[in-house]
């Protein structure tokens, strides 16, 4: 059964995008503060440079200009506190614009969009300069008319993330990038975070256990369970349940699913069920969560 999708105010800035699948743009002046979140369809980047507060899912983060913001489309944010004075640029881009050769590794396997990954890139004025100047290409790019103009984004924008990448703070002391714990932690990770956002119930969730993680990774049940605790401090079991608890508080706030609706897409028998297991995350039941939210 297909399920409305969420409702959300339309952002003048991503009008034309459906059609294009990629936008760049300038902002001058002040943010105004935007408290409604929303999860959007596309990934968004944002040069700013000066101060701006951020609501990103659970967290507020302060961003102290330069820095780059980089939106995972499935974790909902605003701004929660504006800034005023400088140009920011902005670039916004579907999974399907950017697919093809390597890039998909840049949005999945890379920390610059991982849902539990840091969204704020600091930058030094040295920096800020270089991606202003790459923001202006694109934006000459974007608004030309050359031929293979849509190449030429991918390529310049392929080419803002790897520098992003390059100067993304490195993973805390103590834990080796070849490490087999810590590339198993990330692959579950991985694996957790692409069943989501849950957009109809005709496509529940499918792997709602470590066993069922462990049999989609070829590895025992034990091991993954060892080594997820030792890399992240928290079992895997519990990992599971606080995304799934997560994707639940999005679909209670931004869509008009019914609790039953919401329940079966997230993979619960039976809506009472999901209920008890709601109420034990949180200490509320959905409907009363949902409530307290509008």
């Amino acid at each position: 059964m297909e399920i409305n999708p969420p409702t959300q105010a339309v952002e003048p800035y991503t009008l034309d995008l459906p059609a294009t699948g990629f936008k760049v743009y300038e902002i001058a002046g002040t943010v105004a503060p935007r408290p409604a979140q929303s999860r959007r369809d596309f990934y968004k980047m944002v040069l700013v440079p000066g101060d701006l507060t951020i609501r990103y899912g659970e967290q507020t983060l302060d961003g102290r200009g330069p820095f780059l913001f980089l939106a995972n489309p499935h974790v909902p944010h605003a701004v929660a506190e504006g800034t005023t004075g400088g140009t920011r640029f902005a670039c916004l881009f579907t999974e399907a614009f950017f697919s093809g050769r390597p890039r998909t590794d840049l949005l999945h396997h890379s920390p610059l969009f991982r849902i539990d990954g840091a969204p704020i890139v600091p930058l030094t004025s040295e920096q800020a300069g270089f991606m202003t100047g790459l923001f202006r290409q694109m934006l000459a790019v974007y608004q030309g008319e050359y031929a293979h103009k849509n190449e030429l984004l991918g390529t310049c924008l392929e080419l803002l993330l790897h520098e992003a990448l390059r100067i993304q703070p490195a993973s805390p002391a103590g834990l080796p990038a070849k490490n087999a714990a810590l590339r198993l932690t990330q692959l579950f990770l991985d694996l957790l975070e692409r069943q989501f956002p849950i957009e109809t119930t005709a496509k529940p969730l499918r792997a709602r256990s470590a066993q069922d993680f462990a049999e989609q990774l070829a590895v025992h049940v034990n091991y993954l369970n060892r080594a997820v605790k030792a890399v992240t401090g928290k079992p895997t079991s519990v990992h599971i349940a606080e995304r799934v608890a997560a994707e639940a508080k999005a679909l209670l706030q931004y869509t008009n699913w019914s609790v039953a609706d919401i329940a079966y897409g997230l993979g619960f028998d039976y809506p009472t069920y999901f209920n008890n297991f709601f109420k034990r995350l949180t200490g509320r039941n959905p409907k009363a969560f949902r409530t307290s939210e509008v």
